[in-house]
């Protein structure tokens, strides 16, 4: 091998130090001029959050080695601890370059977190993504703030029944969640939409999780329950249940003995489907187009290909990684924070293949609008048949408010 002599070795380092000097340069030139702050909980208490802020540090870089995001957790016991909740958003905040703050699930303490932000730094976008906490209380101080539509899917739940030929539909839930506001409109919303599309509308009152029997009784009634409903109602029977935990034994029970489950409720790949039909995705982490494709092998093998569905993405992973693309979007020159369209737009960019429709919510109570609090929804994917482009069905007004 030919040795380089002293002058060529000299020559070889300057080569070497000019080269190394344009690469600093350009990650320096590279840098974003801007960072946005998300705040999520951790993997263990809400993962799909967690995984959505993990994409929009893979896709734009961390803020500590040169990147756009700027991540934080919110404490696991949030109520316990919800002092410690909004130092941490508040923290965001702190970094000067910091233009937007998203906080997703925004759990009790994220509006006092806001307006401490804005005391100090009113040109922060603050951002709610699915609030626990009373909407006028979130839009007194958040830039938006983004709720699942369970208004509007009171509606389309049952059509989407009726479409997949249900005769017959089945609301299973328990007094608490019938205490709530929105769940008990959506209850009376399906009720109604049952009775004006032809459909039987059947209540099944299934045990609380947080009662004496814990999560482990409930699931296990509903697990024993379900093929006697569908000996006794038929299996064009659809079935909807309003807690989450109850949703893996309800869809295992439904592919095994007939029936139909629009969706999960929250609707996700994630929910119910890997425990009902036992689906390792550690591999597929965070990655939604790779999960929902091998749910779909495996309800489809399973028989039940046609009868369940639910989002291709889910809300909580759609709404953090959306909500920063937006407010990413803003920022840029390229969105305005009151134009729904450009809302629309930033979450299509995150959920390919997805549509998404919804409005600004309107008190049923006072009749209000409130512009900066959107009610969203996703089309819904029914596996082995594909989505049912529920975002172009018009939702008649009256159901809309029907208390």
């Amino acid at each position: 091998m030919r040795k380089l002599s002293f002058g060529g070795r000299v020559l070889l380092c300057t080569v070497l130090a000019a080269f190394v000097l344009a690469l600093a340069a350009s990650s320096a030139a590279a840098a974003p001029d801007f960072h946005i702050g998300v705040a999520t909980l951790t993997v263990s208490q809400a993962e799909d959050t967690y995984r959505g802020a993990e994409y929009l540090i893979e896709k734009y870089g961390d803020a500590s080695s040169g990147g756009m995001i700027r991540h934080v957790t919110m404490p696991d016991s949030f109520m316990a601890e919800m002092e410690t909740t909004i130092t941490q958003i508040v923290g965001l905040s702190d970094d000067p370059q910091v233009k937007v703050v998203v906080v997703c699930d925004a759990v009790p303490g994220t509006a006092e977190a806001f307006r401490r932000i804005k005391e100090k730094r009113p040109d922060v976008l603050c951002f709610a993504g699915l609030p626990q906490e009373d909407p006028a209380v979130v839009s007194a101080i958040a830039d938006i703030s983004i709720y699942p539509d369970d208004i509007t899917l009171g509606y389309l739940i049952p059509y989407m029944a009726k479409e997949l030929g249900a005769k017959k539909f089945v609301h299973a839930s328990f007094p608490r969640h019938m205490g709530y506001e929105t769940l008990a409109r959506r209850r009376a919303i399906m009720e109604q939409t049952c009775k004006d599309l032809g459909m039987e509308f059947i209540f099944e009152t299934v045990p609380d999780p947080t009662s004496d029997v814990g999560i482990a009784g409930a699931q296990q009634y509903v697990l024993e329950q379900v093929p006697h409903w569908v000996e006794k109602y038929g299996k064009e029977t659809a079935f909807h249940a309003t807690n989450d935990a109850q949703t893996e034994p309800l869809l295992k029970q439904v592919a095994a003995y007939g029936g139909i489950v629009v969706q999960p409720d929250p609707p996700s790949p994630l929910k119910g489907f890997p425990g009902a039909f036992g689906i390792d995705l550690k591999d597929e982490a965070g990655d939604f187009p790779a999960i929902m494709k091998k749910v779909e092998q495996a309800v489809t093998e399973a028989g039940a290909g046609g009868r369940l569905g639910t989002w291709s993405y889910s809300i909580a992973w759609s709404v953090t990684t959306g909500l920063a693309e937006f407010g990413k979007n803003i920022v840029e020159g390229g969105a305005k924070v009151g134009n729904i369209n450009d809302l629309w737009a930033a979450f299509g960019t995150i959920t390919p293949g997805a549509q998404w429709s919804g409005g600004p919510y309107t008190d049923i109570a006072t009749g209000a609008v409130m512009r900066n609090v959107i009610f969203v929804y996703q089309d819904t994917y029914i596996f082995g048949k594909g989505y049912m482009d529920v975002t172009k069905v018009t939702v008649p007004e009256e159901y809309l408010k029907i208390k």
